[in-house]
């Protein structure tokens, strides 16, 4: 789910947030506790909801438990005990397309002329406001305002008579970057878009099935990776087994760079690689394309921890902890009536004095977006007494958003698109200022560069990008 019309921004750390996270089980005596667990893995993909929905046994339908907060928080011992069954989905979001809120909250589940059904999805569907409006003039009622939602209706309303083909005939209508699972009472069906956008893979555990978004959830709950599941590709997981089908015509693969960069946990493998070499690769090669004299090499914690280990491989230069990050702040906080500068950095990250105190540093992070967030990070570091401080980031320029995933902000509030390098050093405040050129990001990731979408980058989109006055019209028409 994603950037929807009147959801534009970013949330108050400035930072990109995730897409979502997903995960299915199949044929395991505790399905919703492992979909638990594998929803637990995938928090850093969304922070903001989390609901999962199991199949009872002997057909029974389907039941949901969904709650507003981390995984951690929504579920508890006699939630997952009303959980039944040996097949369920789980989902844990940020609300990028919709409103934020319980009703947004996925899996969406309903019961139509197939039996009970429930879809989650991660990415978002550019066409999506298009196919709203029709549906809305065919007589259907939304009660979300989510793009996901879509789908459930083009099931719903479908012509044909077979389950699986009336999964392909709703995806097929769908444009944009999407992995979605399917829960039926009879089956779990797991589908990538043709582009292959968002990372989906496909592992067993125990007799069983599982598919998420990373093989960290896959770590998480003992299983054994299979294989990516591929573009285009849409799997029927059912008591006899795994299907698999081609719905959608070949198309160029697409796949998000900024998963490398930021949004996967390193200690997973996505697109077939390995995310912790990659971002080693990312810092080497921002240091041999940008290095500087230096004292020490300061991470940003944690989105720049890796590749500040790979800077400091390459360079030679010191790797110190000279912020460290308070892993127990939660989602709101409340400041103090009298201001403290630069408040809500500080509650999250400290500068350790001894460290940076006279040194030359250099900061390390993985992108600016509006450049709020880097220039208070360079002002903790001179408070503590850097002599100098040179900040490097290891991806290039953010000129442009997302429309295939991720929530960003319009394009006039990314920094980059307006401001040389130059007038942004100048604005964080930093002794320099240096990117990795897009060159150096596309070596990193090896050979198949021309399957992944660098579009934020480059200003290439694979895929025609939506009208937003267009989306906005039609939108609010039909919620009237």
């Amino acid at each position: 789910m994603t950037t929807g019309p009147g959801s534009e921004g970013l949330p108050a750390s400035g930072r990109f947030r995730e897409e979502c996270g997903i995960v299915g089980i199949w044929d395991h005596p505790e399905a919703a506790r492992l979909a638990y667990l594998g929803l637990y893995a995938l928090q850093h993909r969304g922070q903001e909801a989390a609901g999962i929905v199991s199949a009872r046994p002997d057909r029974g339908g389907l039941v949901a438990q969904v709650g507003v907060g981390h995984v951690a928080d929504v579920f508890d011992r006699e939630r997952l005990d009303a959980l039944p069954g040996r097949a369920a989905v789980g989902h844990t979001r940020y609300s990028t397309a919709g409103e934020s809120g319980r009703r947004n909250i996925q899996p969406i589940r309903i019961e139509c002329k197939f039996g009970h059904i429930a879809v989650c999805h991660n990415g978002n569907l550019v066409n999506a406001h298009i196919l709203r409006h029709e549906l809305v003039d065919r007589g259907s009622i939304f009660r979300t305002t989510s793009d996901t939602e879509v789908l459930v209706h083009l099931f719903a309303k479908s012509g044909q008579t077979d389950e699986l083909e009336a999964v392909a005939e709703a995806v097929r209508q769908a444009q944009g970057a999407f992995s979605l699972l399917f829960l039926t009472e009879d089956a779990l069906y797991a589908v990538r878009d043709p582009r292959g956008f968002r990372p989906l893979l496909l592992g067993r555990v125990g007799d069983g099935y599982v598919v998420c978004s990373e093989t960290c959830a896959l770590d998480l709950v003992d299983g054994t990776y299979v294989r990516e599941i591929a573009p285009g590709e849409l799997l029927r997981i059912d008591r006899d087994g795994v299907r698999s089908i081609q719905v959608f015509e070949e198309a160029p693969v697409s796949q998000c760079i900024f998963e490398h960069v930021y949004f996967s946990r390193p200690d997973s493998r996505v697109f077939g690689r390995h995310v912790y070499r990659t971002r080693i690769r990312l810092g080497r090669a921002l240091a041999q394309h940008t290095g500087i004299d230096a004292d020490v090499v300061v991470p940003v914690p944690d989105s720049g921890l890796i590749a500040a280990l790979g800077y400091h491989q390459e360079s030679g230069i010191p790797l110190e902890l000279g912020l460290i990050r308070n892993h127990y702040v939660g989602r709101t906080f409340i400041e103090p009536r009298q201001s403290i500068r630069n408040f809500g950095v500080r509650v999250k990250l400290n500068p350790v004095p001894s460290i940076l105190r006279g040194r030359r540093v250099i900061l390390i992070d993985d992108s600016i977006v509006r450049g709020t967030t880097s220039r208070k990070l360079v002002q903790l570091a001179r408070n503590a007494g850097a002599a100098e401080v040179h900040f490097r980031v290891s991806s290039p320029p953010t000129t442009g958003p997302c429309y295939y995933g991720i929530d960003t902000p319009l394009r006039s509030e990314l920094i980059a698109s307006s401001q040389s390098v130059e007038d942004i050093r100048a604005y964080i405040g930093a002794d320099s200022l240096a990117y990795l050129p897009l060159e150096a990001l596309m070596d990193s990731v090896g050979e198949e560069q021309d399957r992944y979408c660098a579009a934020c980058f480059s200003g290439n989109y694979p895929l025609a990008v939506p009208e937003a006055e267009t989306a906005r019209t039609l939108f609010a028409k039909d919620r009237r």
